[in-house]
């Protein structure tokens, strides 16, 4: 490694003369090693050949050559350490002289540029304060004639703004006047229009107060009429089969206020075998491509009116065990009425999967839809979903829109089948319009030719004749009702 860095020192440090001998040296001796490894490697192949007694014979020759060659190379190496040591110390010492004389130069070039850099600096700074010496003479000028400027300005204003607004409070004060004035005359009007206005307003509110008493006398006897209505409403929804009554024909209100009637049907068997009708049942495409096959959608009314009422009487009474016992009955009734809609009506896939069950009063629907467990239960066991009014309508306004899509999907083939008509009517039209235009484009081009050149043309020949006086002309064509005079004045 030492010997590496030497070499390359020596390298840098020579000549481009030297450089070749020392190279030159150095391949020697690496030819010479080479050629020493290789009849060492030669002899290693003999020595194994040969018997014991040859092969030390040639171990003693080998270290013989071995050291012979060792000494030549540390015998060459001292010589080549020497040469380098030499060189080495010229070259350094030709790098410090080198390194003085530029140290020198440097030291005076940066001496002779600091002077003239200083020169020039003093030059700028004098220049830069005359500079600045003119710009605030000038500026000081300047804001003289502009304080001056605007001292006559600001006093101009002043007198101008004194002036109206003495204008102003002459002004204001005939404006406050006038004011006054008006508002005495107003008020006057108005007390004697609110004293002539109270008095009929009064009038008026006697008679009124008077006629509606007599309408809360007839009030008081059509309360008691409905009174004694909502006790034969009471008598007649403590029947069950009326109760179920009030449900249907709500129920049957709603269907008929949102879908068409060939989009339901009212008491329909949809379970083969079975005699038991649903109320109503709505009618979805089926999955066939026969447009008569259907798919009922069951909707039965339920009102379990005794329970609900002992649920809301236990809430009002805050008694904690009756109000236990009377959600647990509301559950056991509704879990009930699930089960018989789904025994009786539900028979895929003649049916759907699921039904609905329509309670006709918010009060019970939010009773029952606030117990998530039996939603659940009646949903995934009983495949039951239940309704109130508001629910049932949005379900019935979502039913009627898959109605008008499937419809409007049924209709597109149509649809394609009338653009495709109307397509190639266009296309006729576009090319009948291509001719129409062609033509009228070749009859203003004749037109403008024989606006163009043939009046031209003529008018060359015509140029020549002399013209006629406008009353020989009249005399000679007599027959024409066309006043040149006036055509004349108008051109």
């Amino acid at each position: 490694m030492v010997l590496a860095i030497i070499l390359i020192i020596v390298f840098r440090s020579r000549g481009e003369k030297e450089i070749p001998v020392l190279q030159q040296r150095v391949a020697d001796l690496q030819n010479t090693l080479a050629r020493i490894e290789a009849n060492i490697k030669d002899d290693f192949r003999i020595n194994r050949e040969e018997n014991a007694g040859i092969a030390k014979d040639n171990r003693v020759e080998l270290n013989a050559t071995l050291i012979s060659i060792t000494e030549q190379s540390q015998n060459a190496l001292k010589q080549i350490n020497k040469t380098l040591e030499d060189k080495v110390g010229a070259l350094i010492a030709k790098i410090d002289e080198n390194n003085k004389i530029n140290r020198e130069e440097l030291t005076k070039n940066i001496a002779d540029f600091s002077a003239a850099n200083i020169l020039q600096l003093e030059k700028i700074n004098n220049q830069a304060k005359e500079d600045n010496k003119l710009i605030r003479e000038a500026l000081v000028e300047a804001f003289r004639g502009f304080k001056e400027t605007f001292d006559h300005n600001i006093k101009s204003f002043n007198d101008l703004q004194r002036e109206k607004f003495g204008q102003m409070e002459i002004r204001q004060g005939e404006l406050v006047r006038s004011t006054e004035t008006k508002l005495d005359i107003i008020r006057v009007t108005v007390e004697e229009k609110l004293e002539k206005t109270l008095s009929e307003r009064l009038g008026q509110s006697f008679e009124t107060v008077g006629k509606q008493l007599i309408e809360v006398q007839k009030g008081l006897g059509e309360m008691q009429n409905i009174a004694s209505d909502v006790g034969g409403l009471k008598k007649v929804l403590s029947n069950v089969k009326l109760r179920g009554g009030v449900g249907e024909v709500q129920l049957a209100m709603l269907l008929e206020q949102i879908l068409a009637p060939t989009q339901y049907e009212a008491n329909v068997n949809t379970k083969k075998g079975s005699s038991d009708s649903v109320e109503f049942a709505i009618k979805l495409p089926g999955r066939s491509e026969d447009e008569s096959a259907v798919v009922y959608l069951p909707i039965d009314a339920k009102f379990p009116k005794d329970t609900y009422e002992h649920l809301i009487a236990a809430y009002e009474n805050a008694i904690p065990d009756d109000i236990e016992t009377a959600s647990k009955n509301l559950e056991v009734v509704i879990r009930k009425m699930a089960k018989d809609i789904r025994d009786k009506y539900l028979d895929p896939p003649n049916t759907t999967d699921f039904a609905i069950m329509f309670l006709p009063f918010e009060s019970i629907y939010a009773e029952v839809i606030r117990r998530s467990s039996l939603i659940d239960q009646l949903r995934t066991e009983y495949k039951i979903t239940v309704a109130g009014p508001t629910t049932l309508m949005a379900i019935l306004n979502s039913l009627q829109m898959g109605f008008r899509t499937l419809a409007l999907q049924k209709r597109s083939s149509e649809v394609w089948q009338v653009l495709s008509v109307v397509k190639g009517e266009f296309e006729k039209f576009g090319g009948l319009l291509d001719k129409a235009h062609k033509n009228i484009q070749t009859g203003l081009g004749q037109i403008d030719e024989v606006v163009g050149t043939r009046t031209r043309a003529i008018q060359r020949q015509l140029r020549n004749i002399e013209s006629m006086p406008a009353v020989e002309g009249q005399s000679l064509l007599p027959e024409l009702p066309i006043d040149i005079t006036d055509e004349e004045n108008e051109v």
